[in-house]
């Protein structure tokens, strides 16, 4: 390369030409040293993220509670994720990394250690809400210093490197949960995860360095207030849509009235950011949405998850209340699936610098569309084997979704909106993990009390087939997208 390379002030390389960034050979050893340390925190967070979903079945004995109460652990948890992560721009731009990480390691640590100790139900959802805002900072930490300290050109290779922590984690989740489950007492899920976590901690508080700038900004707290019946409203009004314990209808009026309180506030909330925005102190700055890739990019990730997070919720409870397979034995059925998404990782990420988004979105949007419909049809006699091979069919599809959607999304944006960019994709993500799980499980629970588990499951997967179907059609609009500077104008 004849190009001279040098770095800019957010540790960015921009060629002295003024044209798009080159990639240097390698990236140096203290950038190594931040985004590897920040892995290794995000890997152990997020695996506590779906350590409970094989757990719920014996949590609901254990503590005495019915199935749509034991959903709240892990509705609860995303729900807590989409409130606090909205904040994060503001505490990234106020705090610096280290204490960032601190943070965020140290509330993760704080609720693993208390849901270790919990004596019933009430505090152990408490303690699942303080994990769940360590988990919410830690991953936009760990986008944004991406975007700061990995030029344009390597993006989609990192971004590859990266979902190996995002995915296998998910999919080690259940089978460690089994595992525990199968020589202990739930409380060891909570007790093993520990001292990693405080290991992770330790490693961060000792070699982390400071990335970027601090800047003084101020944080609205009307903007904090709003998001909590706005994503609270929407997510609750969904669980109880379909009439709640027992089939009744009561619950039919509070359930509307959650969803119009939610939509309500979500309105003033995006209309408070658009008014802040013009004094350039928004809690979540919405000019990002300017930028058409990253508009459709979070489009695309939405459906993603709503399809994701409900399927990740309903195999399990199909794998144990129809086909009868123990704690352990679920966790391994789901490992296959979970490996093979994170092994395709750094290929799919080499992939998209070459090819660009389209053919990639395309392929895993309709993979995922094929999965989906196949889970559908499943009964109580359906082969393991088969199921297993549908379940790492779908996280092809998967993989070849959020590498491209990520990376095509946050490109674009100039280096000021990268903080609230990674939290409004970070945002969107977890609220619609939370729709869709609550949704599909409601529709699971009503359809099963009135025709059986079977019927239950396959109105579920049908349901989540019919919403990645919109998958398919904004995979399709996907576009290559150039970096920008400082001040570049949307496009």
């Amino acid at each position: 390369m004849s190009t001279e390379v040098s770095p800019n002030a957010k540790g960015q390389s921009v060629q002295t030409d003024g044209t798009r960034p080159a990639a240097p050979e390698k990236m140096s050893r203290e950038s190594v040293t931040i985004i590897s340390t920040l892995l290794v925190a995000t890997f152990v967070v997020i695996l506590n993220e779906t350590i409970m979903n094989v757990a719920l079945q014996r949590l609901m004995v254990d503590l005495r509670v019915d199935a749509p109460t034991v959903q709240w652990l892990s509705t609860g948890f995303m729900l807590t994720m989409a409130v606090v992560i909205p904040t994060t721009g503001f505490i990234l731009q106020s705090l610096s990394t280290r204490a960032v990480f601190l943070l965020a390691m140290g509330l993760f640590a704080g609720g693993t250690a208390l849901a270790a100790a919990a004596p019933g139900f009430e505090v152990l959802l408490l303690a699942r809400i303080v994990q769940a805002g360590g988990t919410a900072i830690m991953l936009p930490l760990l986008m944004t210093t991406i975007l700061t300290l990995v030029p344009l050109a390597r993006r989609g290779a990192v971004m590859g490197n990266v979902s190996i922590a995002i995915s296998v984690a998910p999919a080690m989740g259940p089978t460690v949960s089994g595992l525990i489950l199968e020589h202990f007492t739930w409380r060891f899920m909570f007790v093993f995860v520990l001292p990693v976590a405080l290991v992770a901690l330790a490693i961060g508080a000792k070699y982390l360095t400071n990335v970027g700038e601090t800047e003084k900004t101020r944080l609205d707290f009307l903007s904090v207030l709003l998001t909590v019946p706005a994503f609270g409203g929407l997510v609750y009004g969904l669980s109880q849509i379909g009439g709640g314990h027992g089939g009744q209808a009561a619950p039919g009026a509070p359930a509307i009235a959650a969803l119009v309180i939610g939509v309500a506030s979500l309105a003033v909330f995006v209309l408070r950011q658009v008014r802040l925005q013009k004094a350039e102190a928004p809690l979540l700055d919405l000019r990002a949405f300017n930028f058409r890739m990253f508009t459709v990019s979070v489009l695309l990730m939405v459906v993603a998850m709503m399809a994701l997070f409900g399927g990740v919720i309903l195999l399990p409870l199909y794998l144990q209340e129809i086909r009868g397979l123990g704690s352990l034995e679920t966790g391994l059925a789901l490992l296959p699936g979970g490996l093979a998404m994170g092994l395709l990782g750094p290929v799919i990420g080499r992939l998209f610098d070459k090819v660009g988004p389209l053919p990639l979105t395309v392929t895993g949007s309709i993979l995922m569309v094929l999965s989906l419909w196949q889970f559908s049809m499943l009964d109580a006699g359906t082969s393991v084997a088969w199921i297993v091979t549908l379940h790492v069919g779908l996280s092809f599809g998967l993989a070849l979704l959020f590498t491209p959607a990520f990376t095509t999304g946050l490109n674009p944006l100039p280096p000021h909106l990268y903080s609230h960019g990674s939290a409004i994709m970070s945002t969107t993500q977890q609220v619609a993990g939370a729709a869709g799980t609550a949704l599909l499980v409601s529709i699971f629970a009503v359809v099963s009390a009135a025709s059986g588990l079977v019927a239950g499951m396959s109105a579920a997967f049908l349901t989540a087939t019919v919403i990645a179907f919109a998958a398919v059609v904004l995979s399709a609009m996907m576009r290559k997208t150039e970096g920008a500077g400082p001040g570049h104008a949307a496009h």
